[in-house]
């Protein structure tokens, strides 16, 4: 299974501190809008997304369709086909996506520790 580009989406108090503290580790700014409270910064093929009241707790985030430049991939698996082989391996999904429709939907499930799963796809 193909779950595409992967980063981790941090629960931030102040996006500007938290900006200035993964710059110094050597992030830059790839996307976002730090005025709309988020950024998604790369350092070489590792990416984080920095978002300020949007959530709490620390997301792990994949993007099936997208390399780790979000660039579109010509192959990979559809998230309906990923949420069909959770559901089809007994993987509760706290969120699903409409298995009737085609393009952009997402998923979340949480792992046997509680932490939060994220397959988004945006194409």
């Amino acid at each position: 299974m193909k779950l595409g580009a992967f980063s981790v989406s941090l629960s931030v108090k102040d996006i500007n501190k938290s900006k200035a503290f993964y710059e110094k580790l050597g992030f830059e700014t790839f996307g976002g809008d730090i005025d709309k409270n988020y950024l998604i910064m790369k350092n070489e093929s590792t990416l984080i997304g920095l978002f300020q009241g949007m959530f709490e707790g620390n997301i792990l985030t994949f993007n099936p369709g997208w390399d780790s430049n979000a660039n579109n991939l010509e192959q990979f698996d559809d998230v309906r086909k990923i949420q069909e082989h959770l559901k089809a391996n007994d993987i509760k999904l706290e969120n699903e996506t409409d298995s009737n429709k085609t393009g952009p939907g997402s998923i979340v499930l949480t792992d046997p520790d509680g932490n939060s799963i994220l397959i988004d796809q945006h194409v």
